[in-house]
């Protein structure tokens, strides 16, 4: 089965926490001084202090990406212990504030800063993305754009499976991934458009740069098949091409707290995009469709994860998540072997069975609440829950 090489690579962003008062803390700096001894340039800040970023090298198959991962949480979580820390993968905090949060040193953050104002201060949120490999050939280009024109069908699906982030200011806030909401008050996020080819796309980042929306990023100056007018990395959308790196990024998921979800979500990602490659290679394609349509999927899954219903367009008709997911494994069902990813995909059964971070969060803390504890009580007990699911699995 010709396919494109759709290797992979995860991207993963931890809460730094006081173990004690269970807030955020702004260790980012002592920790990349001790990790980058081991990790290198694996280990990255992010906008906020309070967080910090891994890279896994570039993986050639989920089993291979797995043992990234294993060894850039035990690593992480072994230097934060060093420095009177822990981390938690969870994609808001129960009750730590962005107002009290101190931004990352670096031209990047502070030019992020001073041009998107409280649009960027509010992103105290934390997210997985996942990297599949194209090459940089025109044609490798060329497959991107009409690979992320279906995908971006599945999308809302991807983020009902990864939702955790209940809380917002110690708050119950009745969505299953808040984190969504405070991102799209950026620009350039949410689904991304239809493209009609690679041309069109490099045209919109070509535009954007020339009016000054992208600004210029030398690391990104000169690629293969690009204008580098322009920094495309300042295009924040739910999947994105990122023609540097010859990848495509799928940037939606909420931070699974379980390294198994982790892995699992990476693996179907991968196993819908080695099936539309597989579509295409005998002349067929997922049906289009317009934003408009996904966004509202897209709502349904930010507003009840797993346990509500996204829209089937095919049949006009809402159908349960746990209905659309054995669609979805049956669909990639003549992949999954190729790619040897048949077990890890399969534990997106249990994800659905089992509920995702955001049920358990809820769960903890209403359990706590009847068990007579006061609110801030309850909220602790939720941070301890995530940093023990935080260290499962390796």
């Amino acid at each position: 089965m010709p396919t494109a090489p759709l290797t992979l690579g995860i991207e993963e962003e931890y809460q730094i926490i006081d173990p004690q008062t269970r807030e955020l803390t702004s260790y980012v700096q002592q920790m990349l001084n001790q990790g980058r001894v081991v990790l290198g340039d694996q280990l990255k800040p992010e906008f906020m202090q309070s967080q910090i970023e891994v890279g896994s090298r570039i993986c050639q198959d989920i089993h291979e990406a797995r043992a990234e991962l294993v060894r850039l949480r035990r690593t992480v979580s072994s230097v934060a212990q060093e420095t009177g820390c822990t981390i938690v993968a969870a994609s808001t905090h129960p009750f730590s504030r962005w107002m009290d949060q101190a931004i990352s040193e670096g031209a990047r953050y502070d030019d992020l800063a001073s041009e998107m104002k409280d649009a960027a201060r509010r992103l105290l949120i934390f997210g997985m993305h996942v990297h599949l490999g194209f090459g940089r050939t025109d044609a490798a280009f060329e497959l991107m754009i009409d690979v992320l024109n279906q995908l971006r069908y599945f999308l809302p699906h991807i983020l009902a499976l990864t939702t955790s982030s209940p809380f917002w200011h110690g708050r119950d806030t009745g969505l299953k991934s808040y984190r969504s909401l405070v991102f799209e008050n950026m620009p350039r996020s949410g689904i991304p458009p239809h493209f009609y080819g690679y041309g069109e796309y490099d045209r919109y980042v070509t535009l954007m740069g020339r009016v000054g929306s992208l600004g210029r990023n030398p690391d990104t100056a000169k690629i293969s098949g690009q204008s580098g007018i322009g920094d495309p990395t300042k295009i924040w959308w739910d999947a994105r091409p990122h023609p540097h790196l010859g990848t495509l990024e799928v940037r939606i998921p909420d931070m699974c707290t379980r390294l198994d979800d982790a892995i699992a979500v990476a693996a179907l990602i991968q196993a819908i995009t080695a099936k539309l490659i597989k579509l295409r290679n005998q002349n067929q394609s997922w049906r289009i469709y317009r934003g408009v349509y996904i966004s509202e999927n897209k709502w349904r899954a930010v507003r009840y994860g797993i346990t509500g219903k996204l829209i089937d367009f095919g049949i006009e008709s809402e159908v349960p998540m746990s209905e659309l997911v054995e669609e979805l494994l049956e669909l990639v069902d003549d992949v999954v072997d190729d790619l040897g990813s048949r077990q890890e995909v399969s534990r997106i059964r249990e994800i659905c069975a089992g509920g995702t971070s955001a049920e358990r969060q809820l769960a903890v803390f209403y359990r706590a609440l009847d068990e007579g504890k006061s609110r801030q009580e309850a909220l602790f007990a939720v941070v301890d829950h995530l940093i023990a699911e935080t260290a499962e699995g390796w």
